[in-house]
């Protein structure tokens, strides 16, 4: 790790010793609870269900059109919904600053994290009146649901160096994505038995049968995370009794973790080349499912079994990963893993068969966990030691989203302007190069400071 003066602050603030299993469980409960959104909402059933309601066929089954009108445009419904994702990570990215000043400030992060965690739950249920009639309601109740998750999870990865040392931290964060990816195919199970086979629950189409998976999601998520609010400490407050403006002094902190981040050159980089793969990354998994249906018409039933193979093979990826960093380190394993990822690009670009597809899911599934939880333990040992975690967290989640928001609306431009997915899944190509150039300056600045 880089020592500098800006490391002096708070040296006493990484805990030493990791917390007790009952809070590691509790804390990966979470995920539990809210990777279910994460995947029905956002990668399977929501995605396929959107598409079918809004794709205009004829007598024979054939595509006339994906066009949609909504606050009175016309849209391609991907590149609404491309949109839509886009604009609820923006929301967060401005009020995150604000919400994790506050709750270092206050020491009431959970109290947060619950907000956004019912936010989230009560928006997934809503969906359950979202028709071809109420596409208005559909979106607004999506922008939420992800306001919700987003807003959720800044909160929830900031626990993370409070509750494990530095040397656990890479196997716990594997584990809370771990248990998210179980927990979320056990409940996309279900909702694929009642997509499958609705007439026997009762349910007339497999529309019902989808809105009932949303409500389900919603029930599930803010039932699980009780788990995680009865173990996971409220939080230490530090703030001295002076008066502050909530509204500026958010972006206040911001500025000063910017400012330290400028002064360690090895996690300034790594930033920087987080912010450009995380671009790719995030996108890729939010518009997949999109792709399959549109692109390679896919029928649901094939995608979301195909989500569920990505889903299984994403647990053992999240502790290759771990492993491998144990091994080679955590810059060298995700150079290698964002590598893989441009590799995936070029192939989706020329897949044509459901067998192709198939194939790139799966490698797909690999890595997916394997960087998203190495990229969050890799940031929680290279920040400086510091009470005021939600505040670093709420800079790397913003990081992130701002990402997201950038690769969502190039998606869906890309595929607006040229009128054809393939070139949009073509473009990321250019965010992986650019996050691998961003690792490999990483790596040379490391082995400098060594």
């Amino acid at each position: 790790m880089e020592t500098t003066a800006a490391t002096a602050l708070d040296l006493d603030a990484r805990v030493t010793r990791t917390a007790p299993k009952k809070v590691i469980n509790g804390w990966a409960m979470y995920d539990w609870a809210n990777s279910a959104y994460n995947l029905v909402i956002t990668s399977t059933i929501f995605p396929a269900y959107y598409d079918a309601i809004t794709t205009l066929k004829d007598d024979g089954g054939n595509v006339l059109s994906h066009d949609v009108r909504f606050l009175g445009r016309t849209f391609e419904s991907a590149s609404l919904y491309n949109y839509a994702i886009a604009f609820a990570y923006l929301v967060i990215a401005l009020l995150s600053p604000i919400l994790s000043s506050i709750a270092d400030y206050r020491g009431n992060k959970k109290r947060f994290m619950q907000f956004f965690c019912y936010l989230g739950g009560i928006a997934c249920c809503t969906l359950y009146a979202f028709t071809g009639d109420t596409l208005t309601l559909g979106i607004v109740c999506c922008i939420l649901a992800a306001i919700g998750y987003c807003g959720s999870l800044v909160f929830y990865n900031s626990y993370l160096p409070e509750i494990a040392a530095e040397a656990d931290q890479d196997r716990v964060s594997a584990r809370g994505f771990s248990f998210g990816y179980i927990g979320s195919v056990l409940l996309q199970i279900i909702c694929f038995v009642f997509v499958l086979k609705p007439g026997i629950f009762g349910l007339k189409d497999e529309g019902s049968a989808s809105r009932l998976s949303f409500l389900l999601v919603g029930l599930w998520w803010m039932g699980f995370a009780q788990i995680a609010f009865r173990v996971l400490p409220k939080g230490r407050g530090n703030g001295d009794g002076s008066r502050r403006n909530i509204f500026t002094s958010g972006f206040n902190e911001l500025r000063k973790v910017a400012r330290q981040a400028g002064s360690m050159p090895v996690l300034k980089r790594y930033l920087a080349s987080f912010f450009f793969y995380s671009m790719g990354v995030q996108t890729v998994m939010l518009a997949a499912t999109l792709f399959g249906s549109q692109v390679l018409q896919l029928p649901t039933s094939k995608l979301i079994a195909c989500i569920l193979i990505i889903q299984l093979v994403a647990i053992a990826g999240a502790y290759l990963m771990a492993r491998l960093s144990e091994r080679f380190g955590n810059f060298q394993v995700l150079l290698f893993v964002v590598i893989l990822w441009i590799g995936i690009c070029i192939a989706a670009y020329f897949t044509t068969t459901e067998t192709q597809f198939y194939i790139i899911a799966t490698i797909v599934g690999l890595v997916m966990g394997g960087i998203q939880s190495l990229s969050r333990s890799t940031y929680a040992k290279i920040m400086p030691p510091t009470h005021d975690t939600a505040s670093f967290f709420s800079f790397y989640d913003v990081t992130e989203k701002v990402a997201i928001v950038i690769g969502m609306l190039s998606f869906g431009l890309v595929q607006e302007a040229t009128g054809n997915m393939r070139n949009s899944v073509l473009a990321l190509i250019v965010f992986f190069i650019l996050g691998a150039i961003g690792l490999i300056a990483t790596l040379a600045k490391q082995r400098q400071s060594l």
